[in-house]
């Protein structure tokens, strides 16, 4: 794998990089060896955050972990991408090692093998709209996304509220 690791709002020291390079190095098992993973370290307040992006066989496996202590984020996020692999693993199958799934940990073998299923369909009609009045609209329906048809690209979006408060958007590549 090779494990790109980036700072923000810090400087990430070698020994932090030894850490998270072998911390990372568990998920080897499951990917090839010319897999890319990007990782970012960041810290805001007392907030110390791990971000793990692995972009696979058109897929994106990410995790996010957010705690008071660097190394215990980095714990988690790894126990995250973990069980994201498992539980995914017929649909990722074809692109992992095929020895990924020969050494389970045993924390994935109680688990409930359900699978999450559609269980409500919403139909709406799409009026244009700029993306200040798609932001009024999700402040007054108090939902945290909201899906509209830009009047200034004609493309459909997707407005977002962000942790920090903010707002996202999710634009199309065309």
């Amino acid at each position: 794998m090779r494990i790109t690791i980036s700072g923000k709002n810090l400087e990430v020291s070698e020994y932090m990089r030894e850490v998270a390079v072998k911390k990372l190095s568990k998920l080897e098992r499951y990917f090839p060896q010319d897999t890319e993973v990007h990782v970012t370290l960041s810290v805001e307040r007392n907030r110390h955050i791990v971000e793990v992006t692995i972009p696979h066989e058109g897929r994106i496996i990410r995790g996010e972990e957010i705690s008071g202590d660097m190394y215990a984020s980095m714990d988690n996020v790894l126990d995250k991408l973990e069980k994201q692999i498992v539980k995914h693993r017929t649909s990722l199958k074809k692109g992992l090692r095929t020895d990924a799934f020969t050494q389970e940990p045993e924390y994935f073998e109680d688990e409930d093998d359900k699978t999450p299923q559609i269980v409500r369909v919403k139909r709406f009609d799409i009026k244009p709209m700029s993306e200040e009045e798609a932001m009024l609209q999700l402040e007054l329906l108090g939902h945290s996304f909201y899906v509209f048809l830009n009047s200034d690209t004609n493309a459909m979006n997707v407005l977002y509220v962000r942790k920090d408060g903010n707002y996202g958007l999710i634009e199309p590549n065309n």
